[in-house]
């Protein structure tokens, strides 16, 4: 059946590309995978070979990169590029790893449209500020935003639970490099995807917050420069750490930092002690030299990509992917191969862009027996 559709559509080049890039290999190791020719592989993708694919090369090609042979026939919808997300990664880090990771956000997109089609999810709801990029801007689009949503001034309990309630799709890599922070689309349906390589919890509620930024303001605009980072690190800074509610509870001891004012104030809203500084320095409740100095103390006591606390406080996990698979099974009878056979992919490769959803349990319909307040479309 699947065979008899293959050979009426056009081999796509382009999916061939996209699943490599998903699983991060080379020409040469695809070629190896299906006793071809690094160059047979490099004309596949660009379509000059498309006519030449054999049912072998073609079992073989999706068996390599776990997808079914119809993934290849599929309407070839365009790989995300840098330019089409907010894509936060260093300077150095490698093509490949930045391919891999546009692949994945690329096919979780997809995911996301095939949810959407089939689940009421919660309304889009993310507040535009596009334009606002000085200091006094970014921290009133911070309290408006807080305002919008309804949540005060106080700590934020669960930041993938706001984005979410916001309408946008969570989910995260758990083998990306650490050179990548976190990624965005500011699709039809916001996806947020974080990295799961960091060690630090506080940090990784940051990184959600840091991409809520890119989606309120950077609405059309290409991010990724020093410019759109540091106003998306304020605005995100500004909400996790409202204005007012800051300048009252930060305390310094004369010219010294209160590492235990600093700690409180850590614990009590989610965020890294680097944070809290970052944050008392922007508000001019410490300067130039106090800050440095606390980044040092981080630094020189081996904190600063992980820090003593973080070890007390859980990761924050999607919520609304396993509901949406609920409501999958519950009123479509699709269950997790299901998705992934629509899709067409195999399960193992779905696992690895969703793991948030994709425990055991969940597969076997961990939610069967609650009552979701997602509905049937």
């Amino acid at each position: 059946m699947e065979q008899s559709k293959t050979t009426m559509a056009q081999f796509e080049g382009s999916k061939l590309r996209l699943a490599r890039h998903y699983w991060g290999k080379t020409l040469g190791q695809i070629a190896e995978d299906i006793d071809k020719t690094r160059q047979y592989v490099s004309q596949l993708e660009t379509g000059k070979a498309a006519h030449t694919v054999s049912q072998d090369v073609l079992e073989r090609l999706a068996y390599s990169l776990n997808v079914t042979t119809g993934f290849f026939y599929a309407p070839a919808s365009s790989a995300l590029t840098e330019d089409q997300a907010h894509f936060r990664s260093l300077a150095s880090t490698k093509v490949s790893t930045k391919l891999k990771v546009l692949a994945r956000g690329t096919l979780f997109d997809q995911l996301a449209r095939f949810i959407d089609e089939r689940v009421a999810l919660p309304e889009v709801n993310f507040p535009d500020f596009s334009g606002a990029c000085t200091t006094e801007e970014i921290e009133r689009a911070a309290e408006k935003t807080r305002h919008h949503w309804g949540l005060g001034l106080g700590p934020i309990d669960n930041m993938v639970k706001v984005v979410e309630h916001a309408g946008a799709l969570v989910t995260f890599f758990n083998d990306a490099s650490q050179e990548v922070d976190a990624l965005s689309i500011p699709s039809v349906r916001p996806v947020i995807v974080r990295n799961d390589a960091k060690e630090s919890p506080f940090r990784q509620r940051f990184d959600i917050a840091h991409e809520m930024a890119h989606l309120i303001l950077h609405e059309g605009i290409v991010t990724g420069d020093r410019k759109t980072e540091t106003e998306a690190n304020r605005l995100s800074s500004a909400f996790l750490l409202p204005r007012s509610t800051f300048m009252k509870i930060f305390k310094t001891r004369g010219r010294t930092l209160d590492w235990q004012c600093i700690i409180d104030i850590k614990m009590t809203f989610g965020v890294s002690k680097a944070a809290v500084l970052y944050r008392a320095k922007v508000l001019g409740v410490i300067d130039e030299r106090q800050y440095k100095s606390g980044v040092i103390f981080l630094k020189n006591t081996r904190q600063s990509k992980k820090e003593d606390e973080d070890g007390y406080v859980a990761r924050e996990r999607a919520g609304l992917l396993p509901k949406s698979f609920d409501a999958l099974l519950k009123y479509h009878g699709l269950d997790f191969n299901d998705v992934a056979n629509a899709l067409n992919v195999q399960p193992k490769l779905l696992k690895e862009i969703i793991p948030d959803a994709v425990d055991s349990k969940i597969i076997n319909n961990k939610f069967a027996h609650q009552r979701t307040h997602l509905r049937l479309v």
